[in-house]
């Protein structure tokens, strides 16, 4: 056998590392010049850094259209399903929504950002964008004109327009099939565009890593271990708090014996990170140990593993905070609040492809005029987050199942009660 080859989390974090080292040495061996500063500094480094980061906003637009379009499309279908469809959609943005939330309020109290100036590291020229009063951002959500929002990367309007046109296409079926297979079809166009520039990724990450390091020296170490303890912290909330207070209250079935009975889910999750090759495990858990119905979990769990995003979401509401205290900036209540609309709505869409979630990322950034840079440094550490992210974002597609089968009587809780003795 030939040699195994290293996968991209991997090469990524490789190469945030290298970034580190690389702008570490720069900005404290290297003396400063025309090689250090003009060549490599705001020569190399700049120029492959920041084309990552704009090949990375190319896709922002025509991906969460696109993949928008086609999960709203496909949640039109749940008709079918009726009520037990849109009850099962309410709970995932519900809880999608409480998440970042929560992880909004847990960076606020430990403020990640602090002590981190990145003002110089260009973009920062948007940091204070006029600010709009919250009815008019309310207002601004409805598209004057599509193509104008789509052109200029206003994702709120994007966001709107893609979910009425998947909604309208749902409804005509067969009569509108092509247009519907465009959508299909064109967002795995977009998809294969995501792994390709991906594999950018990282390079993009080393050269903008060194190219911050080299101007901060030391000084980010202890902002990102901050990035991280929020982003933990805020998962430990959102899946031991917020989800098993929904538990208890919604169904009276107890917490812990469903955290004991979902463990080994929550573990395979946590070494596999990807949602979808835990679904199998899931309804036959869910089914086995705890007595949900397969007719409800067979629906729900793999709707929750392409719609329901709280551990990515979680991310989000930590980033934007890291990035504005980093770059100075001041979010006020109707930025945060458009944090949480565009980041619950862009979930829906949000496919299982690795970094999908970072471009999505930028799409939140954006909403609120931050400057993408911040994401360069936020990536590198956010894959080792990655696992964690994967293990609360189907702990809550299976309490959001469990809760929805409690209301339908659909959970036999003598096998729920029943203590397992394999």
């Amino acid at each position: 056998m030939g040699k195994k080859k290293i996968g991209l989390t991997t090469a990524i974090f490789i190469g945030l590392l290298a970034g580190a080292v690389t702008g570490i040495l720069f900005h404290y061996v290297v003396p400063a010049g025309v090689f250090r500063d003009e060549i490599m500094i705001n020569g190399i480094f700049y120029v492959v850094g920041n084309g990552f980061l704009r090949l990375m906003q190319m896709l922002v637009v025509p991906l969460v259209f696109c993949s928008l379009v086609c999960g709203s499309m496909a949640m039109g279908d749940t008709q079918k399903l009726g009520k037990i469809g849109v009850k099962t959609l309410a709970f995932y943005l519900a809880t999608t929504a409480l998440a970042i939330t929560a992880a909004i309020l847990v960076a606020q109290i430990i403020n990640p950002g602090r002590g981190l100036d990145l003002t110089g590291m260009g973009g920062a020229g948007v940091a204070e964008a006029e600010k709009i009063r919250f009815a008019d951002t309310l207002l601004n959500i409805i598209p004057t004109n599509p193509l104008h929002a789509l052109a200029n990367g206003e994702m709120l309007p994007i966001i709107l327009f893609a979910l009425l046109v998947g909604i309208i296409l749902a409804q005509l079926g067969e009569s509108v099939e092509t247009v519907g297979n465009f959508f299909s079809q064109f967002n795995d166009v977009m998809m294969q565009m995501t792994v390709i520039v991906m594999k950018m990724a990282p390079y993009g990450v080393f050269c903008l890593i060194a190219k911050n390091f080299s101007g901060i020296g030391f000084d980010a170490f202890l902002p990102l271990l901050k990035y991280m303890a929020s982003v933990l912290l805020a998962l430990a909330v959102q899946c031991l708090v917020v989800y098993m207070l929904m538990l208890k209250g919604f169904t009276g079935l107890n917490p812990l014996k469903f955290l004991k009975k979902f463990l080994p889910v929550m573990g395979f999750a946590f070494s596999t990170a990807t949602s979808n090759a835990t679904i199998p495990m899931s309804i036959d858990t869910l089914h086995k140990k705890m007595g949900v119905s397969k007719r409800i979990s067979s629906f729900t769990i793999p709707l929750g593993a392409t719609i329901n995003m709280d551990g990515t979401s979680i991310m989000q509401g930590v980033a934007v905070v890291f990035a504005a205290q980093a770059f100075g900036m001041n979010l006020e209540l109707a930025d945060y609040l458009t944090v949480i609309c565009t980041a619950t709505l862009a979930s829906i869409g949000t496919a299982g492809v690795p970094g999908v979630g970072l471009i999505t990322l930028s799409m939140v950034f954006q909403s609120v005029g931050l400057p993408t840079e911040a994401i360069a440094i936020i990536m590198g550490i956010d894959r080792v987050l990655d696992m964690s992210r994967t293990a609360v974002n189907i702990t809550g597609d299976a309490v959001c199942t469990t809760i929805v089968a409690c209301q339908e009587n659909a959970v036999n809780r003598d096998v729920f009660y029943r203590s397992d003795e394999k």
